[in-house]
């Protein structure tokens, strides 16, 4: 599937959050800020695939 920029420059910044929020929960680990940090990752990832199929459906070279 070719995509287009802007579609590898959402994936990259959700990405990017997506490890901080990991490595932050690895680096707390026992603590209810790691778990906290877990579920923003979760989420973030949920997010993560909305915004980028809301995308390849709305872009006319990545759809």
């Amino acid at each position: 599937m070719k995509t287009c920029h802007r579609f590898s420059q959402i994936r990259q910044e959700f990405e990017q959050e997506i490890g901080f929020l990991g490595n932050h929960s690895e680096l707390h680990a026992g603590k209810p800020a790691a778990k906290a940090s877990a579920k923003h990752a979760l989420s973030a990832k949920q997010q993560m695939a909305k915004a980028l199929s809301r995308h390849v459906v709305r872009c006319p070279e990545c759809g």
